[in-house]
């Protein structure tokens, strides 16, 4: 762009800057629109999949009765583990699960949120009352994690964790193959 006569080199960059103003001022304007509709579209949906309990009766029936905790190996060869976060303790206090094999973790609260964290990993889940959590891990090595509860849950909070112990598939098996629910607890 040439400037002639008729031109002064402040009116052209004061264009160009407004210009450029006016962009950035829509660009933050539709960045702006798109997150509250995505928040509100979040708000307004229901999750794909939300599983209910009651956690008055959780130690009375259902999935998380306490004759149904700890680690399972299931008939068609997974493993499931079923724990509840309760202040100030998880049940069961010890995890034993396989090395080298998927493992289904559901866990839930009996009374307010508490953080289910498996330290060394990047298993983190938080246990909501009346709420199932679930996840799937698996674990490349045997060895023992601690597993703290990260969420403030009251003045016991510091002395809330349990540990989960990996060992290797061929133990665990052995272990399992008389039935029943596995726990470290004593191990």
């Amino acid at each position: 762009m040439t400037i002639g006569p008729d031109h002064d080199g402040a009116d052209v960059a004061l264009r160009i800057e407004r210009r450029w103003a006016i962009l950035a001022f829509v660009i933050v304007l539709l960045l702006t629109v798109l997150a509250a509709a995505a928040g509100i579209h979040g708000a307004v949906m229901p999750q794909g999949q939300v599983e209910i309990v009651d956690p008055r009766l959780l130690h009375i029936r259902g999935e998380f009765v306490e004759s149904n905790l700890g680690t399972a190996l299931e008939p068609d060869g997974s493993v499931t583990v079923r724990a509840i976060g309760q202040q100030y303790s998880f049940t069961p206090q010890c995890i034993l699960v396989p090395a080298e094999t998927k493992i289904s973790f559901r866990g839930t609260s009996a009374d307010v949120v508490h953080g289910f964290l498996i330290a060394g990993t990047n298993l983190n889940e938080m246990l909501v009352p009346g709420y199932v959590s679930s996840f799937t891990a698996r674990f490349d090595a045997p060895g023992e994690h601690v597993m703290p509860c990260h969420e403030f849950c009251g003045t016991g909070h510091e002395g809330m964790w349990a540990r989960v112990k990996v060992v290797d598939k061929q133990s665990f098996l052995d272990q399992a193959k008389d039935g029943g629910r596995l726990s470290c607890v004593g191990q």
